[in-house]
């Protein structure tokens, strides 16, 4: 036990010896008991302490610590009658009480979070319609924005807390009677099996849990979008949110999940199912084409069309590299001006990006060191891959480009088909929480094919997943679906 200002506090010595420890003694003013408060001031917001807590101590009359529910108009004040479980309080930003007159009991005060972000529009997957609203740093009001868009009683969370050094808590959602429990136990024993001394954000139980931690895919959707949680977890998926972290996690996911944005689901269903082709397509586009391009000039020149014969042996008439060494050479150029503009203040990030491209872009080519072919089609992948809604996919598409050119380089358009058979070998082999990631392609699943390529309108989707194997697979009524329909016919 520790002492300072020669009061006894149940707490370890090691506490009393941070700066941001509070400890003060008071006395009752109508009974003389002599009461402490002892707390983290760094944890707990002081104009809780000032306003709802000391006024009440120091006027109303009490002698004993159970006293204390009656005469402060707080909720979440806890009596203990040992000290095993203050220390974890403390450090959580609970307020201590101890009493002179009842020494082997405390009261434990639930104050609110101090220095908490304000909730704001997401950064990473901005809405240009629907909610404006992101997950921020905070469990309680990442907790609440769920709750306010799923107001049921079988929205269920388990807490968890894990990290030896950090003690983070971390939150597994699921509706009950809807998720298939093998999903929700799946999750929630590998969260609770992790042993790691530091949990600081989301990403680090990713790296933990996923299936393959070898593959550079994602295995588990994260997204700051409160509203695309809701959404998932009506679908018979499970949700884990992490204190600390403003990206939930969603799982079991697939590969196709990856290149659809929320946006789709606000527009109309033509529209959406446009866009999300547009989306795939620029995904295989940013992969391939400077591959092909690659293996063209370097073994089937009889592929290339005579017309552009010329342009592309005039472009390439000073260039002193071979096709491989100059695509790497503009490919790892276009990867420095991306991550030299994520890592620079946003203004000079964004210069950085735009004037640095177009510096660099021109002086390489009239230096005679690229030509202007492959720095268009470096520039239109480097864009393609920007329509990858999913930062952590994103990053994976552009990866994937260099194993590409290096087997292109090698064996030509062999190469990129033999490439190519290893990934699709790899993402059919690949699992998300036991659960196959390129379904509903492998194992092939029809009714699954509503909401991946094509978005077909809410009409049809009536079922949930397949391969979740929820405890209901129908989301809606079809009796009651045919009479809105018999409804807008006689409108018309």
């Amino acid at each position: 036990m520790g002492r300072k200002s020669g009061v006894e506090v149940p707490l370890p010595e090691i506490i009393l010896k941070s700066n941001d420890f509070v400890q003060q003694e008071y006395s009752n003013r109508k009974t003389g008991v002599v009461f402490h408060l002892s707390f983290y001031s760094t944890l707990v917001d002081d104009k809780v302490v000032q306003r709802d807590i000391l006024p009440y101590l120091l006027e109303r009359h009490f002698e004993f610590i159970d006293d204390v529910t009656a005469i402060v108009p707080m909720t979440g004040i806890e009596i203990l009658d040992k000290p095993d479980k203050l220390e974890e309080k403390v450090l959580r930003g609970y307020l201590l009480l101890t009493v002179g007159t009842d020494p082997g009991k405390f009261a434990l005060f639930e104050t609110k979070e101090a220095n908490t972000r304000a909730i704001a529009p997401p950064e990473v997957e901005f809405s240009v319609l629907g909610p404006k609203e992101a997950f921020v740093e905070s469990l309680v009001l990442n907790t609440n924005l769920i709750r306010k868009r799923l107001p049921i009683k079988e929205l269920v969370t388990e807490e968890v807390t894990i990290g030896s050094l950090t003690k983070t808590k971390v939150s597994i959602f699921h509706i009950e009677g809807l998720t298939n429990p093998e999903n929700v136990k799946i999750i929630s024993d590998r969260i609770k099996a992790i042993d790691f001394d530091a949990i600081i954000d989301s990403s680090y139980i990713v790296q933990l849990i996923s299936d393959n931690r070898y593959s550079p895919f994602p295995q588990l959707l994260d997204t700051e979008r409160p509203d695309r949680v809701a959404a998932i977890l009506a679908e018979g998926k499970v949700a884990v949110l992490v204190d600390g972290s403003p990206h939930a996690l969603i799982g079991p996911t697939t590969l196709g999940e990856f290149f659809s944005s929320f946006d789709d689901y606000f527009l109309n269903w033509i529209l959406a199912s446009f866009f999300r082709l547009i989306r795939f397509f620029s995904i295989a586009f940013s992969v391939l084409v400077t591959p092909l391009y690659v293996a063209v000039l370097t073994f089937h020149y009889e592929l290339i069309p005579k017309d552009l014969l010329t342009t592309l042996v005039s472009s390439r008439r000073v260039i002193p590299f071979p096709p491989i060494l100059e695509a790497v050479i503009l490919e790892l150029t276009i990867e420095l001006l991306r991550e030299a503009g994520a890592r620079l203040p946003t203004k000079v990030g964004q210069t950085i990006g735009i004037v640095g491209g177009i510096v660099i872009g021109t002086a390489s080519v009239d230096a005679g060191l690229t030509s202007n072919v492959l720095l268009i089609f470096v520039a239109l992948a480097a864009l393609a891959s920007f329509t990858t809604p999913v930062y952590k996919m994103g990053n994976t598409i552009r990866l994937l480009r260099f194993p590409f050119l290096l087997f292109a380089s090698l064996w030509g358009l062999l190469g990129i088909a033999f490439c190519l058979c290893i990934l699709l070998t790899h993402l059919i082999r690949l699992t998300s929480m036991n659960k196959p990631f390129l379904q509903p392609f492998y194992p092939p699943r029809m009714v699954d094919h509503k909401d991946v390529l094509i978005r077909f309108p809410f009409s049809a989707e009536r079922t949930r997943p397949l391969f979740l194997h929820t405890l209901n697979p129908f989301r809606f009524s079809s009796k009651k679906m045919k009479k809105l329909k018999e409804m807008r016919d006689i409108d018309e």
